[in-house]
């Protein structure tokens, strides 16, 4: 397995990325922002972008977004086709594009916003914090990006300021307590449920 910086050799996996972000996104039910295979070889001919490679096979990807003119960087788009999955690709991946994120951007503020458990996991082990939104980026341009969720309406009602995605903040600044974090399932489970008690029941009124 390989997982190197994709480049825009790489653009023929584009198609397979898209469709196996949002066949992941139907099956678990949650929220995710669409994308194009357009926005996705954009970021392989940008180099901001890793892919993960069985041979000649697609098997995981994620990608970065800059905002507020480099100020924060994300993250995004964190995907294991299902014939890799269960085998710890997600975590290797996800390390491979933060420390690719830490080279490129070594001033910026990474940040992510996720309603995924595992996702939270594997931040917390690389120093990231749970934080309020207002402690994001302020880009609209990144907030847009949410508009093809199904929750979209729900980061709309409270003024961008909280939805049901936690917010998690890797500040290089802040090295003494970027340490890795210990995220407890029951815990998150409970916020999660009480978001989902907060704003989803409006939907049905």
């Amino acid at each position: 397995m390989d997982i190197v910086i994709a480049n825009k050799s790489h653009a023929i996996y584009a198609q397979i990325i898209c469709d196996t972000i949002a066949e992941s996104a139907k099956v678990r039910g949650t929220g995710i922002a669409k994308r194009t295979p357009e926005y996705i070889i954009t970021k392989m001919e940008n180099g901001n972008a890793v892919i993960a490679l069985d041979g000649d096979t697609f098997a995981g990807f994620c990608y970065i977004e800059a905002w507020s003119h480099g100020k924060f960087v994300a993250n995004s788009g964190l995907i294991v086709h299902p014939d890799y999955r269960e085998q710890g690709l997600a975590k290797k991946i996800k390390a491979r594009v933060f420390q690719h994120s830490r080279e490129k951007f070594p001033d910026s503020k990474v940040f992510s916003i996720t309603t995924g458990l595992a996702v939270m996991k594997m931040n917390s082990k690389l120093g990231y914090k749970p934080v309020t939104f207002s402690e994001l980026t302020d880009d609209q341009s990144f907030w847009n990006g949410c508009q093809t969720c199904k929750n979209y309406d729900v980061l709309q009602r409270t003024e961008q300021k909280m939805c049901l995605c936690t917010g998690m903040l890797y500040d290089p600044k802040a090295k003494d307590s970027n340490e890795p974090q210990h995220i407890k399932t029951k815990t998150f489970q409970r916020l999660k449920q009480i978001k989902q008690a907060l704003f989803l029941k409006k939907d049905k009124s």
